[in-house]
């Protein structure tokens, strides 16, 4: 709020009132200031850009009570969370800060929507800001479809659950465990009648985390929830209240798509690339265990900075340790990503990489390799 302007009148003549008029003049321009950076929004629908490329929503879309958001040039608040909904039904609002289309508003400067196939990581990050009592949790939203839309709902939303307070649980039900990105989750998997979600739920509350979006979407493709043809239409990251939720606050958000080639710059560093590859994948077995030794070739003409190789282990296998490479997931959908050391794939360039196991029953190898989303033959 905006301060009245003080007028002085002192005996200290006109000198004494033009300094204090001066000083009222720098306290309506730093008020000014202070406005211009914290936007306040309480309509539904409301949204505004910050850093010139990432968009803030309300979002109020399940409750008619009022829901009110400080926005600043990093991220926002909730400052007011009026009224309640049932916990074992939808939330009653997404307040959040996204990179992409959400229903036709783009963020500015977007890579969105982007085929899968075509990105090689998706770096983002993200601290938040939680309260006690009240039911909510703290999420992020990745939207995938077989089409660029960037209007209505999408076949796939992807949810990552940093935090979760009250009786509230993700939608359909727990289809066990999964390794993404360094981190052990709870997996629930199901339908919300418009489109499939599958969930990732962190066992307890992450405050700050930075990670590759990318990681995520590789295990939901693997799951045959959408396919390397797909598009990923949006980033998003915010809150699901059902009850309060006045306090919760995004500090800081960031999110990058990075697609191309060398030859196709996808972002700071250009990392990652989609080429031309095949695998050799040798292992050596013995009852109860084996270990893999894999050889990436680049058969492509382009350079490729940064490497993922995606694939899924037959079922009775998990792996125990690997060297030069770090991996994403033990058993299941694996992704292996290249250490400081061999990044680098030039054209007709090679990577080794190993890793040793568990296994039951009779041992099988991955029958499929896709290199930063682009499958490889086999060797």
């Amino acid at each position: 709020m905006r301060p009245s302007p003080h007028h002085a009148h002192s005996a200290r003549g006109l000198l004494g009132a033009l300094l204090t008029s001066l000083v009222s003049l720098a306290a309506l321009l730093t008020a000014s200031s202070v406005a211009q950076a914290d936007t306040t929004i309480c309509q539904p629908f409301g949204s505004t850009t910050i850093q010139g490329r990432y968009v803030v929503q309300n979002n109020r879309w399940g409750t008619s009570a009022t829901q009110c958001i400080a926005v600043s040039d990093s991220g926002f608040r909730i400052t007011q969370a009026d009224g309640s909904v049932p916990t074992n039904g939808a939330p009653k609002s997404y307040p959040s800060v996204y990179n992409g289309c959400h229903y036709t508003n783009c963020s500015p400067g977007t890579k969105l929507p982007a085929q899968l196939s075509t990105i090689s990581s998706a770096p983002s990050s993200i601290s938040y800001t939680y309260v006690n009592g009240g039911a909510y949790n703290a999420s992020y939203d990745i939207w995938l479809d077989p089409t660029p839309r960037t209007d209505g709902v999408n076949r796939t939303e992807i949810m990552i659950w940093f935090n979760k307070v009250g009786s509230i649980q993700p939608i359909g039900s727990p289809v066990g465990t999964a390794t993404v990105a360094g981190r052990e989750w709870q997996l629930w998997s199901g339908s919300n009648g418009s489109n499939d979600v599958l969930s990732f739920v962190a066992p307890s509350a992450i405050t700050s985390w930075s990670f590759d979006v990318m990681d995520f979407v590789r295990q939901t493709v693997s799951r045959g929830l959408a396919q390397n043809n797909w598009y990923m239409t949006s980033v998003q990251a915010g809150f699901e209240p059902w009850q309060n939720g006045t306090g919760l606050g995004v500090n800081s958000f960031s999110s990058t798509v990075n697609t191309g080639s060398s030859g196709d710059p996808g972002g700071p560093g250009n990392p990652g690339g989609s080429t031309a590859c095949k695998v050799s994948y040798g292992a050596n077995a013995w009852q109860g265990g084996f270990t893999a030794d894999v050889t990436i070739t680049n058969t492509g003409s382009s350079r490729v900075s940064g490497w993922k190789l995606a694939f899924t282990l037959p079922s009775g296998q998990q792996i125990t340790n690997a060297w030069n490479a770090n991996l994403s997931g033990s058993s299941g959908a694996v992704t292996a990503s290249n250490v400081a050391h061999n990044g680098e794939l030039a054209a007709g360039g090679q990577a080794t990489f190993g890793f040793q196991g568990t296994s039951s029953g009779a041992f099988a190898r991955p029958s499929g390799f896709s290199l930063n989303g682009t499958a490889c033959s086999i060797a």
